[in-house]
């Protein structure tokens, strides 16, 4: 969460029972770097106290436009002009009324009014029951207040502190904030459209049995994170993992190499960017059993014959799209030794001009690595980091190299 290091937020709680999820998300944000100065409503004060808010932002609480801490009697205009942004989180039904109508009779929405729109955002995590955020003007409302310039986060779907199930709960305090230093982040791979591959494959040997490896696609997920909030829509074929889908990123669920394949041919035609980091099987069974395999006591051994599986990558980088330079490929290569000579000759053989070389496979499953970037110019390498900040870092690297990618190796 670098992107909040150092970051001023004023964090706004309306009235409603979710100031509970609000005070992990301050716990959060601070835990980012950024410090947090909250402002409640009289409303949030009967769901949460500011002495509980106070002690998780270090930081006194302000609830009253008439505050005497501020020496010109203007908190509503010294608070706003300290901020990075304002996150109202929960945003009530009434407050966004409150907002569309340009309506300032307490210090949170004198605040919001009174920011100088062009510096400081304002961003609304709504929070109410779902006939609530259903009524259409709770949507006008909304819609309004984004079209005025507010970033209108989305809303969770499940049980609600009414009983009912449905959309409008306020989205969990981890979402929020993924969300929050996504908005911060440079979008340096906006009007981008990226494919990427996470995880490793499966290939059956009978109903039950299979081969596979043990890459988690904690990598990739990473990457793919990393380019949403960075402005690109991406597009994830994920292979068998258990890792929750990066907000935004819609996601295509495969098992085999030859599913993998097919869903990658499936979108390829719509991306820029493909990268290949899924760990897919070499070879498969030439064919799997229908009911599983049984030892039958004789002692024997089943003989299996294999079948070597597509070259997902290479068939890519082949493509007429990749051959005129209208759609960049990087790939990566898990090396149990020798990496650079690997990683050199994968290059040059898959026909990427981006191959990413890791030691594998002792950073499967890992939060941290080390990276090695080959290209026709040489290597450098990416030091040991958790594989959100390589995410990041990559992204980073790719925004540099697509205005003069050279996509023939």
């Amino acid at each position: 969460m670098q992107e909040l290091a150092g970051k001023h937020i004023v964090l706004g709680l309306s009235g409603g029972v979710a100031c509970y999820k609000s005070a992990h998300l301050c716990r959060l944000l601070t835990k980012a770097g950024a410090t947090v100065q909250v402002v409640m409503t009289e409303a949030a004060e009967q769901f949460i106290t500011p002495v509980t808010m106070q002690a998780l932002s270090g930081r006194t609480v302000y609830t009253s436009q008439w505050d005497d801490r501020e020496g010109n009697n203007m908190p509503h205009i010294n608070l706003s002009r300290e901020a990075d942004a304002i996150v109202i989180a929960p945003c009530s039904a009434d407050f966004v009324a409150k907002l569309a109508q340009g309506r300032a009779d307490e210090l949170l929405s004198l605040m919001c009014i009174a920011r100088p729109i062009e510096r400081v955002p304002l961003l609304l995590a709504p929070a109410m029951n779902r006939e609530m955020w259903a009524h259409p003007a709770t949507q006008r409302n909304f819609a309004q207040a984004a079209a005025d310039g507010a970033h209108v986060l989305g809303v969770g779907v499940g049980e609600q502190a009414c009983g009912e199930t449905g959309d409008g709960r306020m989205l969990e305090p981890e979402e929020l904030i993924e969300d929050i230093a996504a908005f911060f982040a440079p979008k340096v791979l906006a009007g981008q459209k990226l494919l990427i591959t996470a995880g490793p494959t499966f290939e059956a040997i009978d109903p039950v049995r299979g081969i596979t490896n043990l890459s988690s696609g904690k990598m990739g997920f990473a990457i793919a994170a990393a380019a949403k909030a960075a402005g690109a829509e991406v597009t994830l074929v994920a292979g068998p993992v258990h890792l929750p889908t990066p907000r935004g990123v819609q996601r295509i669920d495969v098992k085999s190499a030859l599913q993998m394949l097919d869903a990658v041919q499936a979108h390829v035609g719509h991306a820029s960017i493909f990268i290949a980091t899924a760990a897919v099987a070499d070879w498969r069974p030439a064919s799997a059993a229908d009911q599983k395999i049984k030892k039958d006591g004789s002692g024997e051994v089943p003989a299996l014959a294999f079948v070597e599986n597509p070259d997902i990558l290479a068939t890519v980088a082949k493509s007429e799209r990749a051959q005129r330079g209208e759609l960049y490929c990087v790939g990566f290569a898990a090396e149990s030794h020798d990496l650079l000579q690997h990683a050199t000759a994968k290059r040059v053989r898959k026909g990427v001009p981006l191959l990413v070389g890791n030691i594998g496979p002792a950073t499967f499953g890992q939060d941290d690595n080390a990276l090695l970037l080959v290209d026709a110019s040489g290597h450098r390498e990416l030091p040991r980091a958790s594989k959100t900040e390589l995410g990041r870092q990559l992204v980073a690297e790719l925004a540099r190299r697509l205005p003069t990618a050279q996509t023939k190796a």
